[in-house]
């Protein structure tokens, strides 16, 4: 047996969580300087309002003693684990986890404790999680679970479009001159994530709609499953949500979708009303 962990930046639903019991590394998150409790359940919608209103929010990544705390009682009961970690490309909380790993093999000679750096974040990186836990639901071993994720990060796209520039100005993603005619001009751009797990600027469309015609328009082009996975995520933008699926079950999508809200740690820092598509397609 052995034991799964991704963290809060997977954006995986609670039911989810549970039914494939995946460890969670919680990250902080702090609006208007009060740490945010997620541990009851997150609320979106309120969390972006606030976000519209000029609330300030901020994240850091989790202690070693967090992950110390997380990981060691897998060890100390004779099990190996995984740890599906948010990309290195836009946080440093991979790295962390695997000094504490090698930390704590070393404290277990003959224990596994394994980092698979996703490149990835919001369901770019909890499907690979669901998708080991799958090979371990249908009695894949450790090897071969770790070798499924890192497989399919390989082939995971990111591509996402946001409501106002400047979260991504303010976040070091945009130039700044840049942000401010952009929304002068209605420009809204669409973001990949790159190979390295870059967040990397593609598209600059003119209008809304625009934007979310090229996320299924980018789908149609790349995507090498249609019967696969899909997720979106959104920043409290339900009804530009529902526009993207039916765009892509008319581009051929006929796997499951599944849509969820996004988790605090990324969606503080793409902004309200951003929409994010995952897929797999050809290797990036």
């Amino acid at each position: 047996m052995y034991q799964i962990f991704t963290d809060l930046a997977a954006n995986l639903p609670q039911e989810l969580v549970d039914r494939y019991s995946i460890g969670v590394i919680p990250i902080r998150c702090t609006i208007d300087g009060e740490v945010l409790d997620v541990s009851k359940g997150f609320d979106g919608p309120a969390f972006y309002a606030a976000m519209r209103a000029g609330a300030k929010t901020s994240t850091s990544m989790p202690s070693p003693a967090v992950f110390m705390e997380m990981f060691e009682p897998v060890l100390q009961r004779g099990e190996d684990l995984v740890y599906i970690g948010m990309s290195s490309g836009i946080s440093g909380t991979v790295g962390l986890a695997t000094s504490v790993a090698a930390e704590m093999e070393e404290k277990y000679p003959g224990r596994r404790a394994v980092v698979i750096d996703t490149r990835a974040a919001s369901l770019g990186e909890g499907l690979e999680a669901l998708y080991a836990a799958d090979v371990r639901e249908r009695g894949g071993s450790f090897d071969e679970a770790v070798a499924a994720a890192r497989e399919r990060s390989d082939h995971m796209y990111q591509i996402f479009t946001v409501e106002d520039l400047e979260y991504l100005r303010r976040g070091g993603r945009l130039h700044g001159a840049v942000a401010v005619v952009g929304n002068m001009l209605n420009v809204k751009p669409v973001l990949f994530g790159d190979a390295e797990g870059h967040i990397v600027l593609r598209h600059m469309n003119v209008g809304r709609r625009r934007s979310l015609d090229t996320l299924a328009a980018k789908y149609k082009e790349f995507c090498t499953d249609l019967s696969a996975p899909v997720g979106l995520a959104h920043c409290d933008s339900p009804k530009d949500t529902a526009l993207v699926v039916e765009k892509l079950r008319a581009a051929g999508c006929t796997g499951q979708i599944l849509t969820v809200c996004y988790e605090p740690v990324t969606g503080s820092h793409v902004g309200p009303g951003t929409v994010a598509l995952f897929f797999y397609g050809p290797r990036r």
